[in-house]
Order: structure tokens, then sequence, then C-alpha cells
């Protein structure tokens, strides 16, 4: 650990350096890319000095209590403030996910259970909707297909943040556990009977690409277009504005309609094909990574149940945190933060799991 704090901090003072360069201000793009850098750094630099504090404060207070009994009675309250220190500085010394600060492309699509499952799909959009509006984060539906119902047989949603986001903050950092299958147990309102039925809806997230992240070759493209058949204003039904992309390598397919003009859903289609050949190099990376530097939590199969939202008891679940509450009414409003920090606690323990076992 102490290899891993002297380059920290060196690299830390680096940047603080090279920051007080008035050289280096004439590149307006490296001075984002360093104080965004310097930025994540401050945290795991400021344990770090408070760690190597209490490590002195206790070793002068077990010198000097070899003569004095005022100093020894301070050692056990000092060993526990190291102890605190250093666990803290452990867990942000965790290799941190590259797209942590990353916005996202959020995807909803209804599973098995017909029309319910469709009006689960809605609930759950709007879960996310409403938790990006308490994070202060821009969220805008890129695409979307209604039910007869009134919920979303599938439904596409950018999220994104505004400014720069503090370590760990970010929209990828906060969401990137929600991909899998979520189920829900409810009375249908479609159910005479009043019986309890399951269903279930998909939910894919992708951290957002940029153009340098992920090159595509315009040769590689068929675009069409087509007439939009949703909202979009008065636009809709009387030209030709979604588009259709067709990435002819992969085969994947990205439609975008909700936009006025041809070009703007153009740009958004093309926003969500970088995400998803972004997330297919990642997936390929992961796969050929060792089982003991991945993360139990972020490597979960996507087809693999993650939850449950049980409305007869007002329970919400997660099956690979063990994560139970009866507030079921507000996570569904927007109240997601404690069970996306228990994700967060379980990879950060199997990572930590990891590093001890790489230390053995």
């Amino acid at each position: 650990m102490r290899e891993s704090v002297r380059s920290i901090v060196e690299e830390y003072t680096d940047l603080e350096s090279r920051l007080a360069d008035p050289a280096v201000h004439s590149d307006q793009d490296l001075v984002r890319t360093l104080n965004k850098r310097y930025a994540a750094l401050a945290p795991t630099v400021a344990a770090a000095r408070q760690w190597e504090a209490a490590r002195d404060d206790l070793e002068a207070a077990r010198e000097l209590g070899a003569e004095d009994a005022g100093f020894a009675a301070e050692v056990p309250a000092l060993e526990e403030a190291l102890a605190a220190a250093e666990d803290h500085l452990r867990r942000l010394l965790i290799p941190r996910d590259p797209d942590d600060d990353r916005d996202v492309i959020l995807e909803v699509k209804a599973g098995e259970g017909g029309d319910e499952s469709a009006l689960f799909a809605g609930d759950l959009l709007r879960m996310y909707l409403r938790y990006a509006e308490t994070r202060g984060w821009r969220a805008q539906v890129e695409d979307a297909t209604e039910s007869d119902l009134g919920g979303y047989k599938d439904v596409r949603v950018s999220i994104r943040t505004k400014g720069t986001p503090g370590p760990g903050e970010g929209p990828w950092a906060r969401l990137k556990y929600e991909g899998g299958v979520h189920r829900v147990q409810r009375v249908p309102v479609t159910e005479s009977q009043g019986r309890i039925h399951t269903s279930a809806a998909g939910v894919l997230v992708m951290p957002e690409a940029e153009e340098v992240d992920v090159t595509i070759d315009p040769h590689d493209l068929r675009i069409d277009v087509y007439r939009s058949s949703g909202p979009g204003g008065q636009s809709v039904n009387t030209t030709d504005s979604a588009v259709r992309i067709t990435h002819l390598p992969t085969g994947l397919v990205v439609s975008c309609q909700n936009e006025k003009s041809q070009l703007q859903n153009k740009e958004a289609a093309m926003r969500v094909l970088r995400a998803r050949l972004h997330q297919m190099a990642q997936d390929e990376a992961d796969a050929e990574a060792s089982a003991a530097r991945r993360s139990q939590v972020r490597t979960v199969d996507r087809s693999e149940r993650i939850r449950t939202y049980n409305f007869p008891e007002n329970r919400i679940s997660d099956h690979r945190t063990g994560f139970k509450a009866y507030n079921l009414d507000a996570v569904l409003g927007g109240e997601l933060d404690p069970i996306v920090q228990s994700a967060i606690d379980a990879d950060e323990a199997a990572k930590l799991a990891s590093l001890a076992e790489g230390a053995e």
C-alpha cells in the first residue's frame, strides 16, 4: 500500500506543478484533462495524509507512553483511528472503473407478462427519471414504443450529468449496477380475480462513448429514413425525419424518431451506436479478464434476475447483495440510493478481497 500511496502523491504533486504552469493553459483540452485527474486524486491524497498523520501520532504515543502513563492511555484510541484511516484509504486505492464519470444510455424492455410487463417497464422508466432528477442529472427519452395500455414495449433514455461529477458520482458510476432482469409481483390492472401476477422487464445500461473512443467507418453504415410515428412536434407524420442506422460489421441496428429533425435523430442514433460498440468491446475485455480481477456485481449475466418488486408487501429485494427494504413506493419515486449503495459496497468488498488474495 505504501508504494501505491507514494506513486499517487507523486502524480498529484506533478499535476499541481503542471496546472501552475501558464504555458499549459494555452491548451484548454489539456487543462480540462489535467483538472479532471487532479480532482479524482484529491480524495485519495487527503486520505493518505490523514493515514500518515494517524500513524505518526500512534508511533509518538507508543514511544512516549513508555515513560508517561497519559500518553499510554491514548494508544487504544489512536490505534482505532489508524485502523479507520487505513480502511478508508484502502477503499480509495481500489482501481476505479475508467467509465465512472461517463453519461449513460439506459434502455428498458418489456419481457414476460404481456401488457403487465409493459406497464412495469413504464414504472421503471419513471423511477429512473425521478432518480436522475434527484441527483441533478438531465434525462431525455430518445426513442420509445408504447403499449396499448400506456406502458412501454421498449424505451431508451439518455442520462447526462451537469458539470464534472465527483468521484463515484457520475451516471455510470451509480447506474451501472441496474443492468439485468427486474421482476415485479402485483395484481395486474387487467386481473379481475385479484390474483398476484409475476412479470419482468429487462434493463440495459451502457456508458456513453465519445467519438474518440469508438471509430466508426461511414462505409460500414446503412442509414434509412422513415416517417416518425411518435411524439416530436408538428413535423411528425409529415416528413421522413426518423432514422434507422445499421452497423453492417456487427449487425447492430439503432433507430431514433423522437427529435424533430432528421439530423437530430441521426446524431442521437449515432450516440447510441457508439455506446453499444463501446459496451461490446468492454464485454469482450471483461470476458478475457481473470475471474479474480472481475467484480462479482459487475459481471453478473445480464439475463440474470437481479431484483424483485413486490407490491403486496411494499418490498424491494436485490438478489445480488441481499438488500431488502419495505419502501417500494419510495423507491419507485426515485429513492434508489440505498439500493445502489448496497451494490457499490458489494463491489468494493469483492475487489478488496481480490486485492488481499493477490497480496498473499
